[in-house]
């Protein structure tokens, strides 16, 4: 990348997880990763052959047996030379073994030091090697199929045609411009506010793809949130499948926050029950209103259950529900007789459970999952950070920004100025326009060896 020096050195870490293991891995990337691979197998290393080889320190005693494998530049991960040592996984053998690197002229990587060395040399972009460190992390079978998409690329040429899209329309608005004594005003005829329109509903689809692919990395905060003795610790305690909050008929009987993870419809959940919603004169149970409260301004879903044979049950202000991220759960209704499922005609998401019987949870399901964007019939392409929301909330504002001035003014010059800026933008996310500490934020949460 432009501006970025790349480290001449050669690294060597461990690429296996700490611990005992059938196999353990000694990875080396730079321009010595030959010579001293070689030298610790005592001969020759063809590419992209397996080699079974005895592995010896200085004193030339064998260290371990193993298969080496070497993968020239630039046809492997990184770019550079690479070679693996691939032996038993005991910590000794590996820490004799790695030593043994060091010792011929290797030094320790980095955390994500070889997966930033593949960024530097143009073998991935930033959203690609971004995606390594979230598939290693996925805590469900959806979040690693997201964050495999994204290494595949999916994610990233989206950004690139969208970025491409803007860089010919500010060649159109630069060309007319430069051109005025043409008969035609290109930039008053339509085509470009038209265009202009297009790339911002393209953004838009592109934020909320990336919304949907951070919800299925990192997991939605739900709060379970009602009056006391609605049922909120019993539908709790039914999607995680096990009785993890007390249930009780006293009112009050939840004081304090209980979290609990769950995964549903391959979506990572953290639950977090709520004491009840009510006033008390008990400071301990005011503290724990207090508390839920809190909790559910930063909800990414409320879960608002409502005891159907109450006709007092209902959300009674705003700070209990908040469009967009509510779902009322009526419940109980094995008593209330009303039919489970969707409920149509209210203003807020509505559905009917029986968290005694199971009744009407396949619904409550579905309709959750629509709320976070994910829901079964929903194709969820790629995988996605904070860092990538905010920057494509930027560029969706500065296009309708640009949009709504030059409808205004038809300024030529300021639009062509302000699609300089999205194209900027844009490529913050995959790395096009980076900065060293940026990429040293993003590169020392890796783990070391990739």
């Amino acid at each position: 990348m432009a501006g970025l020096v790349l480290d001449k050195d050669t690294i060597a870490a461990i690429a296996t997880p700490p611990g005992r293991g059938g196999v353990g891995i000694i990875r080396l990337s730079g321009p010595r990763a030959l010579p001293i691979a070689e030298a610790i197998c005592g001969g020759p290393l063809a590419p992209r052959t397996a080699h079974f080889r005895s592995f010896s320190d200085q004193q030339n005693d064998a260290i371990d047996n193993g298969i080496a494998l070497s993968f020239p530049a630039p046809h492997s991960f990184t770019g550079e030379d690479v070679v693996e040592l691939q032996g038993h996984g005991g910590p000794v053998i590996q820490s004799l073994l790695l030593e043994r690197c060091l010792e011929l002229g290797a030094r320790m990587a980095r955390p994500g030091e070889f997966s930033e060395r593949a960024f530097l040399n143009d073998k991935i972009d930033l959203v690609q090697a971004e995606a390594i460190a979230d598939l290693i992390d996925a805590q469900t079978r959806s979040a690693a199929k997201q964050a495999k998409a994204s290494l595949s690329g999916r994610f990233s040429d989206q950004l690139t045609a969208l970025a491409g899209t803007i860089l010919d329309l500010r060649k159109y608005v630069e060309a007319a411009i430069d051109f005025p004594d043409e008969d035609i005003d290109f930039l008053a005829e339509g085509k470009v506010a038209g265009q202009l329109t297009a790339l911002a509903n393209n953004a838009k689809e592109l934020l909320a793809g990336a919304r949907r692919g951070a919800i299925v990395r990192a997991g939605a905060q739900v709060v379970l949130a009602g009056k006391p003795n609605a049922g909120k610790s019993s539908l709790m305690n039914r999607l995680a499948g096990d009785a993890v909050a007390i249930v009780t008929d006293v009112p009050g009987t939840t004081r304090d926050l209980l979290r609990q993870p769950i995964e549903l419809g391959g979506v990572a959940l953290h639950l977090t029950d709520t004491a009840g919603l009510r006033d008390s004169e008990d400071t301990v149970e005011q503290e724990g209103v207090k508390r839920a409260r809190s909790a559910i301004e930063m909800a990414d879903v409320i879960l608002h259950v409502i005891d159907d044979t109450q006709t007092d049950s209902a959300p009674s202000n705003s700070t209990e529900t908040i469009d967009g991220k509510t779902l009322l759960v009526y419940n109980k209704i094995d008593l209330s007789g009303r039919k489970p499922g969707h409920i149509e005609g209210e203003s807020t998401a509505a559905v009917a459970i029986s968290t005694k019987t199971g009744a009407g949870m396949a619904s409550f399901e579905e309709v959750l999952l629509g709320i976070l964007g994910v829901s079964t019939d929903t194709e969820d392409p790629f995988s996605a950070r904070e860092r990538h929301i905010r920057i494509l909330e930027t560029v969706n504002n500065s296009l309708a920004t640009a949009l709504e001035q030059f409808l205004l003014s038809g300024a030529g010059e300021l639009l062509a100025e302000d699609l300089r800026l999205t194209h900027d933008q844009l490529g913050e996310i995959t790395g096009r326009v980076t900065t060293e500490d940026l990429l040293g934020e993003i590169f020392s949460n890796f783990c070391i060896g990739k």
